[in-house]
């Protein structure tokens, strides 16, 4: 018997039985029509929502992954709740889905945690039983689309300051390079404005990302010009994919809530991009 967190949000935010919720996200993933990605798939940005709301466009970055076989996963996610710790991880030794289990590299995260300690002077504080949605929410889709016995290294980041991100984004490359690996960034973008003032600000943050620019990144969130809740984590994930060899990321899809629901009065933005490196094949 391991150590095994169970879920808090299934059979709420995405379906909670295993031939319904690999039915429901085997369709957001056929329904995603990718333009031709030219390059090696180095991560991936997705949104958070309940998959009834963003799993569509969730779909987008992960038909990016279908059928990849990586050995380690690095899914990087906003905390939301009020812990005190810049930076968290699990202390279970796998995450549960109704898909099964999700194993944990804990020496991957050993090996992140003594190079943050060095890097930033602190390092991943473990955590259990944590109620966190963002980075679970993703879990199903790389379930369903990855096509080995991949483990998850999991980081949760309550920080919101670049010097801690683009510590993160060194350290993740490090432990990242020379494995077969992938980075999942997990980030929902404008929150409750009508649709109009978040499509201003969406596209504004979307632009940053696109322009791989974390920096860029961060001052429109400090001028309120566009937001991303999980600016800690997507920014974190730009620098890691920079240092192991990306050089562009390519927007695939944006919507709100509204385009879900009708109701455009109060909307929550959600994007799907992919990160690509120079194919090795050339």
């Amino acid at each position: 018997m391991i150590d095994v967190r169970p879920s808090p949000i299934a059979g709420r935010w995405y379906e909670g039985n295993a031939k319904a919720l690999s039915r429901s996200v085997d369709e957001f993933l056929t329904d995603a029509k990718l333009p031709d990605l030219d390059g090696d798939v180095v991560g991936v940005i997705a949104p958070h929502a309940g998959h009834i709301y963003s799993g569509a466009v969730a779909g987008y970055a992960f038909a990016a992954l279908r059928s990849r076989t990586p050995d380690l996963v690095a899914v990087i996610s906003p905390m939301h709740h009020p812990y005190s710790e810049p930076l968290l991880t699990t202390s279970h030794a796998a995450y549960w889905t109704p898909l099964g289990e999700v194993p944990v590299e804990r020496d991957a995260l050993n090996q992140l945690d003594v190079i943050l300690k060095s890097e930033l002077g602190f390092g991943l504080s473990p955590v259990s039983r944590d109620p966190e949605h963002s980075l679970e929410i993703e879990l199903p889709f790389l379930q369903r689309a990855l096509k080995s016995d991949w483990k998850l290294l999991p980081v949760m980041v309550r920080a919101l300051d670049p010097r801690t991100s683009q510590g993160l984004g060194r350290a993740l490359a490090q432990v990242l390079r020379g494995q077969s690996a992938l980075l999942v960034a997990s980030t929902d973008l404008s929150h409750y404005y009508n649709q109009t003032a978040a499509l201003k600000f969406d596209r504004a943050m979307l632009q940053a990302i696109e322009s791989f620019d974390p920096e860029a990144a961060f001052d429109l969130e400090r001028a309120g010009k566009g937001f991303a809740c999980g600016l800690g984590a997507v920014t974190a994930v730009l620098w890691a994919a920079r240092e192991l060899g990306a050089d562009r990321v390519k927007v695939l899809r944006h919507a709100t809530s509204g385009d879900v629901t009708g109701d455009y009065t109060s909307v929550v933005g959600y994007g799907a991009a992919v990160i690509l490196k120079p194919s090795s094949k050339q």
